[in-house]
């Protein structure tokens, strides 16, 4: 099994052609990772041959606006605890606010999002569907949101 420091890519690495196929691509902050989370990259990692999770970079997360202090940590530690999911196969730190860039790179077969976004209305869709692919929404799990775990913590 490969450590997960291993699976963690640069943006450079990321541009070949060998993937296992079909690939599977999402992406997201992860900035708490949570049983939510587990379940949902599971799921993806199902859908396909491998699975690569594009983790948004610190200046990218708050470009989201997740709220003052985010992300609670670092880029580099959010990575490795992602790469350290046996469902993950591979993941890569991207810089911009979207993953577009990313996706034109890699060109996933499948590309998945939570079930707490419209899968219909993302630029991601239109591209992946581009050449073939196509998306894939995953159900959300109630009660897991690393927003609410935050403003406990917080005490609110």
């Amino acid at each position: 099994m490969p450590l997960p420091s291993d699976k963690i890519l640069s943006p450079q690495q990321v541009a070949h052609d060998g993937w296992p196929r079909p690939l599977v691509f999402t992406n997201g902050v992860f900035d708490v990772l949570h049983r939510g989370h587990v379940s949902y990259l599971a799921q993806a990692r199902a859908l396909g041959a491998a699975l690569l999770v594009g983790v948004n970079s610190d200046a990218s997360a708050r470009r989201l606006g997740k709220g003052p202090g985010r992300p609670l940590n670092a880029e580099a530690d959010r990575a490795a605890v992602v790469a350290a999911l046996e469902a993950v196969d591979f993941v890569v730190v991207f810089d911009e606010s979207t993953p577009c860039e990313l996706i034109e790179r890699v060109r996933p077969d499948v590309y998945v999002k939570g079930g707490d976004y419209d899968i219909e209305t993302l630029r991601e869709t239109a591209l992946v569907r581009s050449w073939g692919g196509r998306a894939v929404a995953i159900a959300f799990v109630d009660g897991y949101s690393t927003s609410r775990l935050v403003e406990r913590i917080r005490g609110g």
